[in-house]
C-alpha cells in the first residue's frame, strides 16, 4: 500500500474447497499475501463444493452470505483464492458491490511492489498488463471499481492502464524492451561460462531464507525480510569455497504453492539463473509443517524451467527454531540455521563435493626455457611451492583446469 493512502483495505478472503488442495493452508498462504501487499484480513470464506460456481465461484447463496459479512464488517475488498474469469468477476463485482481481485492480480501487486530493476520491473508490468487485457469491461470499469489500491498497481507509483488499446501498444513496447534486456543478460551469462566462472543458484519457497542464507555466507547486503517475496531481482556475489574456488552465488525471487503459470512465464528469465546454474541449493523451511511441500513445489517449478538435470543439494534452514533435530526428511540433504550459522561450514564443504574440479593439484616440473607458462602459472593458480632444480622449476600447484593441456607434459 502507498503511504498516502488513508482508507486501509480491508479484505475478506474466499475459497472454495474441491479437494484438489488443502483449502485452509492456501488460505492461510494467501492471508500472508494480503498482508504483505498492505491489506487487512477482515475474515475468510471457505465453500466446500465439488466445482466452482461458473457465474460467481461460490453460488448465489454463499454470494449472499459473503455480501452481508462485507457488510457488518467494513470489508472493502474480495480477494478470491482462485484464478477469475472476466464474467465471474463482473457477476461478483455485480453482486456485492464491492472490487473483487483473485490470487495471481494479489501477487502481480506485490511484485509491482517489490521489483527494483529495470528488468524486473519490465516483467511485473508486462505480466499484469497481459493478465489484465482479457478481463478489463468496456473501458475498464472493472478496474476503475479498484480505486487506487491493490490490482491498479504497476511498478514503481504508477498505475496501470485501463483503456484496451493503450494496453496493447504497452504490451508490444515492454516485451520489445525486455527482449534487449534479455539479450544482454544473454550476453552476461555466456562470457561468465566462456570465463569459466561457476554458478551456485539459491532457490525455494518464499520467505524460507534464502536471503538470509546469501548475505551470511557473502555479505551481500541483500534485503531478507519475514515476508513474501522479500526478494525479486536476482541478486548476484561471490562466494569462496574452502579449497579457494570462486563462485557466483545467485539468489533468485521465492516459488509458492500453486504458482499461476503466467507467473512462471513472467520470471522465466529471472529463474533462468538455476536452470544454467553448475548447482542449484533448494532451500527449505525445515521448521515448517510444509517441509516436503516445498520441497516437491521447487521440484515441480524446476522441472517446468527445464532445469531437470541440474545437480540439487536440499538444504534445510531454520534449524535453530527446532527443540530437536529430525531423524530424516529427504536423502543427502544439509541441516543449518542462516541465522546462527549452524552448519555452514558443513554445507560450504558439499557445495564444493558437488560442483565439477575447476582446480587440480598437482606436481610440474616447468623447462626454464618456458618461462611464459611459468608466468602464467603463477597468475592463474595458487602455487604452494617451488624449487629450482638443475632441470628446471619444481612446483606444487592448484592449476586451473583450463591449463591442463599446456602443462600436461610436465606433470610429475
Amino acid at each position: 500500500m502507498y503511504e498516502n493512502e488513508e482508507i486501509k483495505q480491508r479484505a475478506l478472503l474466499v475459497c472454495v474447497d474441491t479437494g484438489d488442495f488443502d483449502a485452509e493452508i492456501s488460505l492461510d498462504e494467501l492471508a500472508e499475501l494480503t498482508d504483505t501487499a498492505g491489506a487487512e484480513v477482515a475474515g475468510r470464506v471457505i465453500q466446500r463444493r465439488e466445482s466452482l460456481d461458473a457465474a460467481t465461484c461460490v453460488g448465489s447463496g454463499r454470494l449472499e452470505e459473503i455480501k452481508e459479512f462485507s457488510s457488518t464488517h467494513e470489508v472493502n475488498l474480495l480477494i478470491y483464492d482462485h484464478e477469475l474469469t472476466a464474467v465471474q468477476q463482473r457477476n461478483i463485482e455485480r453482486e456485492t458491490d464491492l472490487p473483487v481481485i483473485d490470487r495471481t492480480t494479489l501477487i502481480l501487486d506485490i511484485f509491482a511492489q517489490r521489483a527494483r530493476s529495470s528488468e524486473g520491473k519490465l516483467q511485473v508490468e508486462l505480466a499484469q498488463q497481459r493478465y489484465l487485457l482479457p478481463r478489463l469491461l468496456g473501458q475498464g470499469q472493472s478496474l476503475s471499481r479498484l480505486g487506487g489500491g491493490i490490482g491498479t498497481r504497476g511498478p514503481g507509483e504508477s498505475k496501470l492502464e485501463s483503456d484496451r488499446r493503450h494496453i496493447r501498444r504497452r504490451i508490444q513496447s515492454l516485451e520489445e524492451q525486455l527482449a534487449e534486456v534479455q539479450r544482454r543478460r544473454e550476453l552476461h551469462r555466456a562470457r561468465r561460462k566462456k570465463d569459466g566462472v561457476t554458478t551456485v543458484a539459491i532457490v525455494g519457497y518464499t520467505n524460507v531464507g534464502k536471503s538470509t542464507l546469501l548475505n551470511t555466507l557473502t555479505d551481500a547486503g541483500v534485503l531478507a525480510e519475514d515476508m513474501l517475496f522479500a526478494t525479486l531481482d536476482p541478486t548476484s556475489r561471490a562466494l569462496k569455497l574452502p579449497d579457494g574456488r570462486t563462485v557466483m552465488l545467485v539468489d533468485t525471487v521465492g516459488l509458492i504453492r500453486r504458482l499461476p503459470h503466467h507467473l512462471v512465464e513472467a520470471f522465466k528469465s529471472t529463474l533462468e539463473e538455476a536452470v544454467n546454474a553448475d548447482l542449484i541449493l533448494n532451500v527449505c523451511d525445515i521448521a515448517s509443517d510444509e517441509t516436503l511441500a516445498q520441497i516437491e513445489t521447487t521440484r515441480q517449478v524446476l522441472g517446468e524451467l527445464g532445469a531437470g538435470d541440474v545437480p540439487v543439494l536440499t538444504v534445510l534452514n531454520k534449524c535453530d527454531k527446532l527443540s530437536e533435530m529430525p531423524l530424516t526428511i529427504e536423502r543427502d540433504c544439509v541441516f543449518i540455521s542462516a541465522k546462527t550459522g549452524f552448519g555452514l561450514e558443513h554445507l560450504l564443504e558439499r557445495i564444493q563435493k558437488a560442483l565439477p574440479p575447476t582446480h587440480i593439484r598437482l606436481s610440474l616440473l616447468i623447462p626454464f626455457d618456458k618461462a611464459g607458462l611459468y608466468s602464467r602459472l603463477k597468475d592463474d593458480s595458487t602455487v604452494y611451492a617451488e624449487e629450482y632444480t638443475a632441470h628446471g622449476i619444481l612446483v606444487d600447484a592448484l592449476v586451473d583446469v583450463k591449463m591442463m593441456k599446456e602443462v600436461s607434459a610436465f606433470i610429475q
